[in-house]
Parts: C-alpha cells; sequence; structure tokens
C-alpha cells in the first residue's frame, strides 16, 4: 500500500540521470525529503510514496526516456491513491510546464535553481490536489547549503561553484544552470571539514568549470590555493575535481596538483575535438596545441598523472581530415580512458540549426574507430602498470562480476578501477578501507590484483560502511513541512536559552 498510514512517515525514492552535479543534487534532493520527515524506500519497492526523477537534459534521447518511465509510473499511480510523482533536474528547468502537458499524472515540476522548495511544492499539490510547477531563472539558494543524504561512507561530492559562463555551441548545460556562481572558499572547505568528521577520506570538488573558480570574487589564483588549503585537513586522504576547462588552466593548478600529497595525480579534462576547426565551431576557446601543452606539463610535474578526457564525434561540419586530428591528439595524448560521445543534437543550442549535420551512418562508423583508438591506448597504459603496487580505497559494487570471482574492488589514487583478491583477509576488509595490492593483468578499463593484499588498513570510513552508518551534512530548512508524526517535544531549558 503506497499511502502511509496515520502518523506514519511517507517513503519516497530519488531516481538519477546524467552527471556527477546531478548525483549530488540528487544526494540533497534525499536529505531535504529527509529532514521533512520522509523515509526512503528500499530499491525493491516500486510502490513508494514519493518518486522523484532528477533528470538530465544533454542527450537526444533524455525526453524519451524520462517519459517512457513516466507512462510505465501511470498505472502504478492509479492503483496507488496518494503517490506523487516529481520531475527536477535539467530536462525539467529545459520542458516546464511541457512536462505536465505531456504527462498529467505528473505532481509536482521543479527546476535546477530551486531543490530546495521540493518538500513545499509536495505539499502544496497534495493539499490542492493540483500540479504544482515552480521554475526559477536564477539560483534561489546555493545548493550546498541544503541538508545532503550521502550515498557514500568514504567518498563525498563537494560542490565550489555552479552554472557556467561558457558559451559552447553544443552545450545546453549554461542555459538551464545559469551563469557561474562562486562559493566562498570558507564555506568549501567547511564542509569539507565536515565529511572528514564523519569518516570520508576522499571529496571530489565539483563544477561545471572548477578551474575559473574564483571569477565571482576576481581571484584568477582561488582554485590552486582551494587545492594546497584541502592539503592542510587532517584525515583528507585524497582530493579530486572536476570538472577543468583548458582555456582557465593554470600553472598554479598544476603546481598545487604536484605539491599538495593528498591532491591524486588523476585529471578529467574534456578535449571534445582535435580539429581547430571544430573547436572553433564548437566555441571552445582552445586550440589542440594549447590542450597539449597543459598535459605536457601536467606529466613532466607528475609523470604517473592519470588523465581521462571527454570528446565528441560528428559534429556538424566535421570532415574525415577533422576526425583524423581528432585521433592524432588520442595518440598524442595517451588517455587512460575516454568518455566518447555521439553529437546530440539539443533543441535551443547553437549546433542544432548548424549546416552539415552528418549522417547518423559516418558519426557511428567514426565513433567506433574512435573507441577501438581509445581502447588500444588505455589498455596499453594500463598494461605498464602490471607488478606495479597501488594503493587502493575500496568502494561498493564497482566490480559486476565481483561476486562471481570472488573479488573485491575500489579505485586507485590516480582513479584506475582495481579488482583485487582478498584471499586470507575475505570478511575483513570493508568498503572504505585502504589496501596495498600489486596489479596481476590489465585490460582497457580495469586493473587486477589476484595475489593477496600486502598491507589492509582499517579506516573509520570502513567503521562507518560496517555500522551501516551514511554522513549527513546538514542545512538551513526555513518553514519547511515535516511529514508524518511530529517529532517529540524538546526538554524544557532553564537561563537565556528558555527565553
Amino acid at each position: 500500500m503506497t499511502t502511509a498510514a496515520a502518523g506514519s512517515a511517507r517513503t519516497y525514492q530519488v531516481r538519477t540521470y546524467g552527471c556527477q552535479m546531478n548525483v549530488h543534487d540528487s544526494e540533497r534532493i534525499s536529505g531535504l525529503l529527509e529532514e521533512a520527515g520522509y523515509v526512503r524506500a528500499p530499491q525493491a519497492d516500486d510502490t513508494p510514496d514519493v518518486v522523484v526523477f532528477n533528470t538530465c537534459a544533454v542527450r537526444e534521447n533524455a525526453d524519451n526516456r524520462l517519459y517512457g518511465n513516466l507512462g510505465h509510473l501511470r498505472p502504478v499511480k492509479d492503483s496507488h491513491p496518494g503517490m506523487q510523482i516529481a520531475v527536477g533536474g535539467c530536462l525539467a528547468q529545459k520542458d516546464r510546464g511541457d512536462i505536465v502537458r505531456r504527462a498529467p499524472w505528473v505532481d509536482v515540476v521543479f527546476g535546477t535553481h530551486n531543490i530546495g522548495a521540493l518538500p513545499v511544492l509536495l505539499e502544496r499539490a497534495r493539499h490542492n490536489a493540483a500540479a504544482e510547477v515552480e521554475i526559477l531563472e536564477s539560483l534561489d539558494v546555493f545548493p550546498s547549503t541544503l541538508p545532503t543524504r550521502r550515498e557514500s561512507t568514504y567518498a563525498g561530492w563537494v560542490s565550489i561553484s555552479v552554472g557556467c559562463n561558457n558559451t559552447c555551441t553544443f552545450c545546453i548545460v549554461p542555459a538551464l544552470r545559469g551563469k557561474e556562481k562562486d562559493r566562498r572558499p570558507g564555506d568549501v572547505l567547511s564542509e569539507v571539514r565536515a565529511l572528514v568528521d564523519e569518516g570520508v577520506l576522499e571529496v571530489t570538488l565539483l563544477g561545471q568549470n572548477v578551474n575559473s573558480y574564483g571569477v565571482e570574487f576576481g581571484d584568477r589564483y582561488a582554485f590552486g590555493k582551494l587545492l594546497r588549503a584541502c592539503g592542510d585537513i587532517d584525515g583528507l586522504e585524497r582530493v579530486r575535481f572536476t570538472s577543468p576547462h583548458p582555456k582557465d588552466f593554470t600553472d598554479d593548478v598544476i603546481a598545487a596538483m604536484a605539491e599538495t600529497p593528498n591532491v591524486c595525480h588523476s585529471l578529467h579534462m574534456p578535449l571534445q575535438s582535435g580539429s581547430d576547426d571544430v573547436l572553433r565551431a564548437m566555441r571552445r576557446s582552445y586550440r589542440s596545441d594549447r590542450y597539449l601543452g597543459i598535459i605536457e606539463k601536467v606529466r613532466a610535474a607528475m609523470p604517473d598523472a592519470a588523465i581521462t578526457t571527454d570528446i565528441i564525434v560528428g559534429f556538424p561540419g566535421e570532415t574525415e581530415a577533422d576526425f583524423q586530428r581528432t585521433l592524432d591528439v588520442v595518440r598524442e595524448a595517451r588517455f587512460s580512458s575516454a568518455f566518447t560521445f555521439q553529437y546530440s543534437k539539443r533543441p535551443g543550442t547553437p549546433a542544432a540549426s548548424m549546416d552539415a549535420q552528418l549522417p547518423k551512418q559516418v558519426v557511428q562508423e567514426r565513433y567506433e574507430r574512435l573507441i577501438a583508438s581509445v581502447e588500444e591506448i588505455s589498455w596499453a597504459e594500463n598494461k605498464r602498470l602490471v607488478g606495479e603496487t597501488v594503493e587502493v580505497l575500496v568502494a561498493v559494487g564497482e566490480g559486476r562480476k565481483d561476486g562471481r570471482t570472488g573479488r573485491m574492488s575500489g579505485r586507485a589514487r590516480d582513479g584506475r578501477l582495481v579488482h583485487f583478491d582478498a584471499a586470507e583477509l575475505a570478511g575483513q576488509i570493508r568498503p572504505g578501507d585502504i589496501v596495498h595490492t600489486t596489479v596481476t593483468y590489465a585490460a582497457p578499463h580495469h586493473l587486477n590484483a589476484d595475489g593477496a593484499p600486502l598491507t589492509h588498513r582499517r579506516t573509520r570510513a570502513g567503521d562507518a560502511a560496517e555500522a551501516g552508518r551514511s554522513p549527513r551534512t546538514p542545512g538551513v530548512l526555513l518553514g519547511l513541512p515535516t511529514i508524518g508524526a511530529p517529532a517529540a517535544a524538546p526538554a524544557p531549558t532553564t537561563g537565556c536559552a528558555a527565553h
């Protein structure tokens, strides 16, 4: 039965699509709902009281995926009175009231700028028995001030900025996330310390363009300073960041990465295309020589750095010569992995109306050649690590075959996925613990370590995982409604606090 019994809490599920920013936003959505009295429904529960779709608008089939899932939920909702459906995220910001027009059984639509309004909108929709659509044009409250239910005991996302000031012709994100808004360094570091105090070992600093951080308060060296400040936080063992834009990448950031012991020697820097003509058409304000120059400096400072990227194939007007230049840059850069995409036309972006849109079969054939080249290089780079000892932060659910093979999985400091044999330590190693192990085999997308671990260090993050605790960072809740049984009244106080 989906409707909560009188006095009991309503249940919820959040279903997330898209990038790390969306994953982190979903942690905030969960935190908001739990602060308002909702309880997370088990994953197997197909009739929670509230289902929230946190959507992405980057890919061409994002609309179809959402409306397909909404269609599947309609009969479920019809047979469970009181069930509510909410749609948020980038696609909600883009489609707005069209979502309710196309799927009138949706109860709430909220945008990227007003995540904090969700509990109020759900209650208003229930009270009025009508859909609530609220889309703001600019940020209402910085999302990191909202309560957050973290998904991991050992690794946490921390937003340093939201929005983007770039105007890439293929990207709809600036239109949906708005102009860049930077958090103050002290606020960022306070959140990092709060996570570390709860046992988190690894933090990833998030932004649409992390290395333009500081543009709002006029400090072009702010990001390097922030990385160095993270190095002073006791108990913080790993710092990562994503994603930097090549046009804003400074030598100071490279120096900060090399000089700060807990900053990992891993860099995800989108290339998008190796052709200067295509980069110009994309309005990416760097060229391939500039990009390769950054990689050369990174490797000079950190020879062990693992560099990953994003590449788009089939941008309008891309010629075979342009594509060959992308392959040339891939071979020269020697990425440890790459996220590869076929160009996807998004209405509302300049690229969508460009001439010379490429036939699907041309794009597919180039895409397959790109994947083959990337995997050949990533496999060769991974083979160089066979025989090396790596430090692995043990993870949950990274290896799909772990149950069958008896291995556990985690990430090395450079971000590579490592499957390892726990040997006689099976049952003792927890997610969040640290092991050192020797690589025995390399594949294009992972490493295997089939000997017994050399060392195993139990951590506070592992303790939290064993106890089933998730880090929670508090936020400021002003006037949000609560659901279910009221909280017990606080004990009487004396003195000034009572007045």
